[in-house]
């Protein structure tokens, strides 16, 4: 009985290991070190002065960013591009890109968007610390739009990492069907203009980080790995949709 009780112990503990292997291989890889990514506080202007005219507007978007609350579809959209995880992301932008994205289904352009996302998120962290701008609504003594949103009000607002990987994951899906791309961008732009209607984000974050994003897109491009991922997903994608079209027919 006492060898049955050990033998099982040692099965669950060899299962839970091999979970735990499984899961960190599912885990994304960079490409490069945040040390080998550009500096952002070198490349994007600082955030605008509290009393310069570039500020009065960032006030304006707010106030604008308000009322666009009352319009029940674009506030619906609001909340679902505020959800924090790469599947709510990708769910939304499969639609412009015509093709469902998910770690299953396109294990090719999951990894490959996956992994360009954990490489360009690493440049948000000097800026937000460095400049640690203060968010609009918590500038404004107010309830954020989004419950979650709360739980940041303490971390820097410039620049906006729900723009870094939607503007960066535009890129990267127009590289891999160029033909969707006017529909990708039109989408993702939106998207980043969702974060100032939250009042998580001033229109001049969302603004210097699409400029860094795209930054952080030219570097991937060197990468020797990242170009083998992107002919794999490229590849994926021809593919499925050719095999799409002939399902349908």
């Amino acid at each position: 009985m006492k060898n049955l009780s050990k033998l099982i112990l040692t099965l669950v503990f060899l299962i839970s290991c091999l979970c735990n292997v499984i899961a960190q291989g599912n885990q994304p890889t960079t490409y490069f070190t945040t040390e080998e990514m550009p500096d952002l506080i070198q490349c994007l202007p600082a955030p605008p002065d509290s009393t310069s005219e570039a500020f009065s507007y960032d006030v304006l978007r707010y106030m604008w960013g308000k009322m666009q609350r009352y319009d029940t579809e674009r506030a619906e959209m609001a909340k679902r591009d505020a959800v924090w995880s790469y599947e709510a992301l990708l769910a939304e932008l499969s639609v412009p890109f015509g093709l469902e994205i998910s770690e299953k289904g396109t294990p090719e352009i999951w990894k490959l968007i996956t992994n360009s996302l954990a490489t360009v998120d690493q440049m948000r962290v000097a800026p937000k610390a460095y400049y640690h701008r203060t968010r609009p609504f918590v500038y404004f003594h107010e309830e954020p739009f989004m419950e979650s949103d709360k739980e940041f009000a303490g971390e820097g607002s410039y620049p906006s990492v729900h723009t870094i990987r939607c503007w960066t994951s535009a890129l990267l899906l127009s590289e891999i069907n160029p033909e969707a791309s006017g529909a990708i961008f039109s989408r993702a732009w939106l998207y980043c203009e969702n974060r100032v209607i939250t009042g998580a984000h001033w229109q001049s974050d969302i603004d210097a980080t699409r400029s860094g994003a795209s930054i952080g897109y030219a570097r991937l491009q060197t990468s020797p790995e990242f170009q083998k991922q992107m002919a794999k997903a490229q590849k994926e994608f021809k593919k499925l949709v050719k095999n799409k079209k002939i399902s349908q027919e």
